[in-house]
Protein backbone atom coordinates (compact mmCIF):
# COMPACT_ATOMS: atom_id res chain seq x y z
CA UNK A 1 0.00 0.00 0.00
CA UNK A 2 1.43 3.56 -0.84
CA UNK A 3 2.42 6.08 1.53
CA UNK A 4 -0.45 8.43 -0.01
CA UNK A 5 -2.89 6.05 0.80
CA UNK A 6 -1.78 5.32 4.57
CA UNK A 7 -1.61 9.12 5.14
CA UNK A 8 -5.30 9.83 4.05
CA UNK A 9 -6.41 6.65 6.26
CA UNK A 10 -4.70 8.50 9.49
CA UNK A 11 -6.90 11.39 8.65
CA UNK A 12 -8.95 12.36 11.48
CA UNK A 13 -12.65 13.58 10.31
CA UNK A 14 -12.21 17.42 11.32
CA UNK A 15 -9.30 17.35 9.31
CA UNK A 16 -11.21 16.00 6.11
CA UNK A 17 -13.72 18.49 6.71
CA UNK A 18 -11.11 21.25 6.72
CA UNK A 19 -9.52 19.70 3.82
CA UNK A 20 -12.44 19.37 2.14
CA UNK A 21 -13.82 23.05 3.00
CA UNK A 22 -10.11 24.70 1.98
CA UNK A 23 -9.56 23.06 -0.93
CA UNK A 24 -9.64 24.72 -4.36
CA UNK A 25 -12.85 23.49 -5.76
CA UNK A 26 -12.43 22.04 -8.79
CA UNK A 27 -14.43 24.21 -11.73
CA UNK A 28 -17.77 23.11 -13.94
CA UNK A 29 -19.37 24.34 -16.80
CA UNK A 30 -21.39 26.78 -14.73
CA UNK A 31 -18.43 28.39 -13.26
CA UNK A 32 -16.92 28.92 -16.30
CA UNK A 33 -20.44 30.43 -17.68
CA UNK A 34 -20.06 32.85 -14.34
CA UNK A 35 -16.57 33.96 -14.72
CA UNK A 36 -17.58 34.92 -18.79
CA UNK A 37 -20.76 36.71 -17.26
CA UNK A 38 -18.27 38.47 -15.02
CA UNK A 39 -15.34 39.68 -17.26
CA UNK A 40 -17.87 41.02 -19.55
CA UNK A 41 -19.39 42.93 -16.95
CA UNK A 42 -16.41 43.90 -15.74
CA UNK A 43 -15.16 45.06 -19.39
CA UNK A 44 -18.61 46.99 -20.11
CA UNK A 45 -17.88 48.59 -16.45
CA UNK A 46 -14.55 49.74 -17.89
CA UNK A 47 -15.42 50.74 -21.67
CA UNK A 48 -18.24 53.05 -20.15
CA UNK A 49 -16.19 55.02 -17.56
CA UNK A 50 -13.45 55.06 -19.88
CA UNK A 51 -16.04 56.99 -21.99
CA UNK A 52 -18.91 57.93 -20.03
CA UNK A 53 -17.37 59.40 -17.14
CA UNK A 54 -15.06 62.33 -17.86
CA UNK A 55 -12.45 61.55 -14.76
CA UNK A 56 -8.64 62.15 -15.50
CA UNK A 57 -6.91 59.48 -13.41
CA UNK A 58 -3.98 60.78 -12.09
CA UNK A 59 -2.28 57.70 -9.57
CA UNK A 60 1.30 59.23 -9.84
CA UNK A 61 0.04 62.27 -7.95
CA UNK A 62 -1.87 60.32 -5.44
CA UNK A 63 1.12 57.71 -5.11
CA UNK A 64 3.45 61.03 -4.56
CA UNK A 65 0.99 62.62 -2.02
CA UNK A 66 1.00 59.07 0.04
CA UNK A 67 4.76 58.72 0.04
CA UNK A 68 5.47 62.05 1.41
CA UNK A 69 6.89 62.46 4.19
CA UNK A 70 6.02 64.01 7.36
CA UNK A 71 7.04 67.19 9.33
CA UNK A 72 10.40 66.74 10.96
CA UNK A 73 11.50 63.34 8.51
CA UNK A 74 8.26 61.36 10.10
CA UNK A 75 6.57 58.60 7.86
CA UNK A 76 3.92 59.88 6.17
CA UNK A 77 0.54 61.13 6.98
CA UNK A 78 -0.83 57.97 5.03
CA UNK A 79 0.97 55.34 6.65
CA UNK A 80 0.80 57.05 9.76
CA UNK A 81 -3.12 56.75 9.24
CA UNK A 82 -2.84 52.87 8.53
CA UNK A 83 -0.57 52.71 12.13
CA UNK A 84 -3.49 54.53 14.27
CA UNK A 85 -6.27 52.40 12.39
CA UNK A 86 -4.23 48.77 13.65
CA UNK A 87 -3.20 50.28 16.96
CA UNK A 88 -7.08 51.12 17.07
CA UNK A 89 -7.62 47.88 16.17
CA UNK A 90 -5.77 45.51 17.89
CA UNK A 91 -6.43 47.61 21.15
CA UNK A 92 -10.11 47.26 20.66
CA UNK A 93 -10.15 43.69 20.25
CA UNK A 94 -8.45 43.21 23.37
CA UNK A 95 -10.55 44.88 25.18
CA UNK A 96 -13.74 44.23 23.55
CA UNK A 97 -12.50 40.45 24.27
CA UNK A 98 -12.15 40.54 27.98
CA UNK A 99 -15.31 42.76 28.22
CA UNK A 100 -17.29 40.49 26.11
CA UNK A 101 -16.25 37.54 28.32
CA UNK A 102 -16.90 39.46 31.12
CA UNK A 103 -20.43 39.96 29.85
CA UNK A 104 -20.81 36.44 28.32
CA UNK A 105 -20.24 34.88 32.17
CA UNK A 106 -22.53 37.54 33.56
CA UNK A 107 -25.21 36.83 31.15
CA UNK A 108 -25.06 32.95 31.95
CA UNK A 109 -24.73 33.45 35.70
CA UNK A 110 -27.07 31.85 38.18
CA UNK A 111 -26.95 35.57 40.34
CA UNK A 112 -29.28 38.11 38.82
CA UNK A 113 -27.11 40.77 39.73
CA UNK A 114 -24.90 39.80 37.16
CA UNK A 115 -27.48 38.21 34.72
CA UNK A 116 -29.97 41.55 34.65
CA UNK A 117 -26.60 44.32 34.34
CA UNK A 118 -25.01 42.12 31.42
CA UNK A 119 -28.38 41.30 29.29
CA UNK A 120 -29.49 45.12 30.38
CA UNK A 121 -25.97 46.22 28.45
CA UNK A 122 -26.08 43.34 25.15
CA UNK A 123 -29.68 44.39 24.54
CA UNK A 124 -28.61 47.86 24.48
CA UNK A 125 -25.90 48.38 22.42
CA UNK A 126 -26.97 45.35 20.02
CA UNK A 127 -29.82 47.43 19.51
CA UNK A 128 -28.90 51.49 18.81
CA UNK A 129 -26.92 51.80 15.79
CA UNK A 130 -23.01 52.32 16.27
CA UNK A 131 -22.66 55.76 14.82
CA UNK A 132 -25.31 57.04 17.52
CA UNK A 133 -23.16 55.35 20.24
CA UNK A 134 -20.02 56.84 19.43
CA UNK A 135 -21.64 60.35 19.53
CA UNK A 136 -23.52 59.36 22.59
CA UNK A 137 -20.53 57.92 24.35
CA UNK A 138 -18.08 60.47 23.12
CA UNK A 139 -19.94 63.64 24.03
CA UNK A 140 -21.85 62.66 27.31
CA UNK A 141 -19.84 59.91 28.78
CA UNK A 142 -15.97 59.87 27.81
CA UNK A 143 -15.78 63.75 28.83
CA UNK A 144 -16.90 62.83 32.44
CA UNK A 145 -15.35 59.47 32.40
CA UNK A 146 -11.56 60.47 32.08
CA UNK A 147 -11.78 62.94 35.00
CA UNK A 148 -13.68 60.21 36.91
CA UNK A 149 -10.94 57.79 36.21
CA UNK A 150 -8.46 60.22 37.24
CA UNK A 151 -6.88 59.98 33.63
CA UNK A 152 -7.02 64.02 32.65
CA UNK A 153 -3.49 64.75 33.95
CA UNK A 154 -2.06 62.16 32.16
CA UNK A 155 -3.87 62.63 28.64
CA UNK A 156 -4.01 66.62 29.08
CA UNK A 157 -0.76 67.90 30.73
CA UNK A 158 1.94 65.12 29.97
CA UNK A 159 4.99 66.80 28.84
CA UNK A 160 7.11 64.02 28.76
CA UNK A 161 9.41 62.38 25.59
CA UNK A 162 7.59 59.28 25.00
CA UNK A 163 9.96 56.04 24.47
CA UNK A 164 10.04 53.55 22.02
CA UNK A 165 7.43 50.70 23.58
CA UNK A 166 4.97 53.95 24.47
CA UNK A 167 5.16 55.53 20.74
CA UNK A 168 4.53 51.83 19.89
CA UNK A 169 1.85 51.03 21.74
CA UNK A 170 -0.22 54.53 22.32
CA UNK A 171 1.17 56.76 19.63
CA UNK A 172 1.96 60.20 20.53
CA UNK A 173 0.70 61.57 23.75
CA UNK A 174 -0.86 64.41 22.94
CA UNK A 175 -3.40 62.04 20.85
CA UNK A 176 -3.99 59.52 24.04
CA UNK A 177 -6.94 60.52 25.41
CA UNK A 178 -8.46 60.54 21.57
CA UNK A 179 -6.94 56.43 21.40
CA UNK A 180 -8.59 55.83 24.73
CA UNK A 181 -11.90 57.06 23.78
CA UNK A 182 -11.76 55.72 20.23
CA UNK A 183 -10.36 51.82 21.68
CA UNK A 184 -13.73 52.34 24.39
CA UNK A 185 -16.23 53.08 21.67
CA UNK A 186 -15.25 50.31 19.64
CA UNK A 187 -14.46 47.78 21.82
CA UNK A 188 -17.51 48.37 23.93
CA UNK A 189 -19.67 48.03 20.85
CA UNK A 190 -18.14 45.48 19.58
CA UNK A 191 -18.05 43.17 23.10
CA UNK A 192 -21.78 43.10 23.36
CA UNK A 193 -21.59 40.64 19.97
CA UNK A 194 -18.78 39.16 21.33
CA UNK A 195 -20.41 38.30 24.54
CA UNK A 196 -23.40 36.16 22.61
CA UNK A 197 -21.02 34.74 20.50
CA UNK A 198 -18.98 33.11 23.53
CA UNK A 199 -22.32 32.79 25.56
CA UNK A 200 -23.64 30.69 22.98
CA UNK A 201 -20.34 28.63 22.39
CA UNK A 202 -20.69 27.45 26.18
CA UNK A 203 -24.34 27.01 26.08
CA UNK A 204 -23.29 24.09 23.36
CA UNK A 205 -20.70 22.37 25.22
CA UNK A 206 -22.88 19.25 26.64
CA UNK A 207 -23.86 18.92 30.11
CA UNK A 208 -21.53 15.85 30.74
CA UNK A 209 -18.20 17.83 30.10
CA UNK A 210 -19.18 19.44 33.26
CA UNK A 211 -20.65 16.05 35.04
CA UNK A 212 -16.51 14.50 34.13
CA UNK A 213 -15.03 17.77 35.03
CA UNK A 214 -16.52 17.35 38.92
CA UNK A 215 -15.63 13.41 38.72
CA UNK A 216 -11.90 13.95 37.86
CA UNK A 217 -11.97 16.14 40.78
CA UNK A 218 -11.16 19.53 39.14
CA UNK A 219 -12.77 22.67 40.99
CA UNK A 220 -15.31 24.78 38.78
CA UNK A 221 -12.88 26.99 37.65
CA UNK A 222 -10.40 24.84 37.04
CA UNK A 223 -12.97 22.89 35.33
CA UNK A 224 -14.01 25.49 32.85
CA UNK A 225 -10.47 26.81 32.21
CA UNK A 226 -8.82 23.62 30.89
CA UNK A 227 -11.58 22.09 29.99
CA UNK A 228 -14.84 23.44 28.97
CA UNK A 229 -13.35 26.85 28.07
CA UNK A 230 -10.93 25.44 25.12
CA UNK A 231 -13.65 23.38 23.89
CA UNK A 232 -16.09 26.42 23.08
CA UNK A 233 -13.34 28.36 21.75
CA UNK A 234 -12.74 26.18 18.93
CA UNK A 235 -16.29 26.09 17.85
CA UNK A 236 -16.89 29.41 17.88
CA UNK A 237 -13.07 30.77 16.35
CA UNK A 238 -14.75 31.35 12.89
CA UNK A 239 -18.14 33.77 14.83
CA UNK A 240 -15.17 35.84 16.65
CA UNK A 241 -13.07 35.92 13.43
CA UNK A 242 -15.91 38.13 11.97
CA UNK A 243 -16.19 39.97 15.08
CA UNK A 244 -12.58 41.02 15.15
CA UNK A 245 -12.77 41.54 11.53
CA UNK A 246 -15.30 43.60 12.00
CA UNK A 247 -13.79 45.88 14.52
CA UNK A 248 -11.06 46.89 12.01
CA UNK A 249 -13.98 48.23 9.49
CA UNK A 250 -15.83 49.59 12.31
CA UNK A 251 -12.89 51.67 13.59
CA UNK A 252 -13.55 54.09 10.59
CA UNK A 253 -16.58 55.40 12.29
CA UNK A 254 -14.01 56.48 14.99
CA UNK A 255 -12.81 59.10 12.21
CA UNK A 256 -15.87 60.96 13.08
CA UNK A 257 -14.89 62.51 16.37
CA UNK A 258 -11.77 63.73 15.13
CA UNK A 259 -9.47 60.10 15.60
CA UNK A 260 -6.63 60.35 13.26
CA UNK A 261 -6.99 56.53 12.03
CA UNK A 262 -7.07 55.64 8.17
CA UNK A 263 -10.43 56.89 7.31
CA UNK A 264 -9.66 60.36 9.03
CA UNK A 265 -6.56 60.91 7.15
CA UNK A 266 -7.78 59.66 3.50
CA UNK A 267 -10.67 62.30 3.95
CA UNK A 268 -8.24 65.06 4.58
CA UNK A 269 -6.10 63.98 1.91
CA UNK A 270 -8.76 63.55 -0.79
CA UNK A 271 -10.17 66.94 0.01
CA UNK A 272 -6.60 68.59 0.22
CA UNK A 273 -5.55 67.35 -3.07
CA UNK A 274 -9.15 66.66 -4.82
CA UNK A 275 -7.34 62.76 -5.81
CA UNK A 276 -10.65 61.58 -4.66
CA UNK A 277 -11.30 58.35 -5.80
CA UNK A 278 -7.33 57.63 -6.54
CA UNK A 279 -7.43 58.16 -2.37
CA UNK A 280 -10.67 56.30 -1.33
CA UNK A 281 -9.26 53.35 -3.62
CA UNK A 282 -5.98 53.04 -1.75
CA UNK A 283 -7.87 53.24 1.76
CA UNK A 284 -10.05 50.48 0.55
CA UNK A 285 -7.58 48.37 -0.49
CA UNK A 286 -5.38 49.05 2.77
CA UNK A 287 -8.90 47.91 4.66
CA UNK A 288 -8.92 44.89 2.10
CA UNK A 289 -5.30 43.60 2.89
CA UNK A 290 -5.47 44.16 6.91
CA UNK A 291 -9.47 42.44 7.02
CA UNK A 292 -8.08 39.65 4.56
CA UNK A 293 -4.77 39.17 6.75
CA UNK A 294 -6.98 38.84 9.67
CA UNK A 295 -9.06 36.11 7.38
CA UNK A 296 -6.04 34.00 7.05
CA UNK A 297 -5.38 34.25 10.52
CA UNK A 298 -8.26 33.20 12.36
CA UNK A 299 -8.11 30.49 9.29
CA UNK A 300 -5.18 28.97 10.72
CA UNK A 301 -6.03 29.42 14.48
CA UNK A 302 -9.31 27.39 13.71
CA UNK A 303 -6.83 24.38 11.90
CA UNK A 304 -4.76 24.62 14.82
CA UNK A 305 -7.67 24.55 17.62
CA UNK A 306 -9.62 21.50 15.92
CA UNK A 307 -5.92 19.52 15.92
CA UNK A 308 -5.78 20.26 19.17
CA UNK A 309 -9.42 18.91 20.49
CA UNK A 310 -7.93 15.76 18.46
CA UNK A 311 -4.93 14.97 20.63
Amino acid sequence: MSSCSTAKKTLSQPEKILAAKFSLKKLKPLDYILLVIMSCFIGWLYYRSSVGINYHWQWHKAFDLVFTPGQNGELPYFFQGIISTIRLSLWGMLFAAVFGLLLALGRRSSFIFFRLPANAYIQIVRNIPPLVFVFIFYFFISSQLVPLLGLDNLFRNYHGNENLLQDILFGNSQLWENLFSGILCVGLIAAAYIAEVIRSGLDAIDKGQWEATSSLGLSRLDGFRFVIFPQAIAGIVPALAGQFISIVKDSSIISLISIQEITFVGSEMANSSGLIFEIWLLVGAVYLILCLSLSLLFTQLEKRSLRHLQR
